[in-house]
């Protein structure tokens, strides 16, 4: 079993760009990660107004967004990895939608990769 990483954003940071090099993932994660972020929002509305179709919408979104976003890390040479318990899944898929995908994006590094797709 592995051990947690003290520093989740810099670690996921250091080691996302060599796990998201494959195109048809890069096109998953930029059409995933928003409707993860959206479908976290929509959820969490339907919990607070105590509205059960928002709560719908926002789980069936999130399931398809984590879908996705798995289909596509089996597509890369490198994959991610594996993660160590519920709490750690938690922790990585958070940072990761939230943090790290964003920071990807947004830097240019998402662009390096396509333009240096293999």
């Amino acid at each position: 079993m592995g051990k947690r990483h003290p520093n989740l954003r810099t670690w996921q940071w250091k080691t996302y760009a060599r796990n998201h090099r494959n195109p048809t993932n890069l096109v998953l994660h930029l059409l995933a990660v928003p409707l993860f972020i959206v479908a976290t929002l929509v959820l969490l509305n339907g919990l607070f107004t105590w509205r059960f179709l928002p709560v719908v919408l926002g789980v069936i979104g999130l399931i398809a967004s984590l879908g996705l976003q798995s289909h596509g890390h089996r597509l890369e040479a490198e994959a991610p990895e594996p993660f160590l318990d519920r709490k750690d899944a938690v922790g990585r898929l958070l940072t990761e939608q939230f943090v790290t995908f964003p920071r990807f994006l947004f830097s240019g590094a998402w662009w390096r990769n396509w333009r240096n797709r293999p």
